[in-house]
């Protein structure tokens, strides 16, 4: 059962003709914070057109606001500390964190707010909003996947997320490169991100 769809296609035909909410699905509904301790917010580029170098964020802040009835309501708000970039190498995220990458010291936030909410059918959504990485603003969509809601035991309601989206860096003005001398370039212009996202239900 989808956080915004129905349990089946009788459950759905009964529900749009009589006007009535799912009551598992609505008591979804509500504002939620990320739990930045159980969730991850990656990416992955392409290295020396060889491998893959996975890097992640460590201090980040988010909350969504969930409709369990209509998922076009929905919206999601994410605030990235970049000084916490994590690549497994100091020597590169000292890098990364300088003038050739992200600036930190004159833009130390990236920042997503989301502008539609779609429900693709089953467990499957889409998010698109504004992300701005160096003081400019461009549109992704994120392509996420349900994993479930819960109760933990701490008493927490829990719902789970699994996002893809991918960019290309160069539209944020992240151009820096070198060539290699067997061809190509040392960092892939596209980037993939990925998301694992657990929220708790505010009080």
């Amino acid at each position: 059962m989808g956080i915004f769809g129905r349990k089946d296609s009788t459950t759905e035909t009964t529900a749009v003709a009589t006007g009535a909410v799912d009551p598992e699905l609505a008591a979804l509904t509500g504002d939620y914070s990320i739990d930045a301790a159980h969730t991850t917010i990656g990416f992955v580029a392409r290295h020396a057109m060889v491998t893959n170098v996975k890097g992640k964020f460590l201090d980040f802040s988010g909350a969504l606001h969930l409709d369990g009835s209509d998922p076009a309501r929905s919206t999601a708000s994410i605030d990235i500390k970049m000084e916490s970039i994590d690549t497994g190498n100091a020597d590169r995220d000292g890098h990364l964190k300088g003038a050739d990458f992200f600036r930190t010291d004159e833009f130390p936030v990236m920042t997503f707010r989301s502008t539609k909410a779609e429900a693709l059918g089953g467990e499957d959504y889409r998010i698109t909003g504004d992300l701005s990485i160096l003081g400019t603003t461009k549109e992704i969509a994120i392509d996420l996947e349900f994993n479930g809601a819960a109760k933990d035991p701490f008493g927490n309601e829990r719902v789970g997320f699994e996002g893809k989206a991918e960019i290309l860096r160069s539209e944020w003005g992240l151009t820096w490169n070198a060539a290699l001398e067997t061809g190509g370039v040392l960092v892939s212009d596209k980037i993939k991100l990925n998301f694992d996202i657990s929220a708790v239900k505010n009080a």
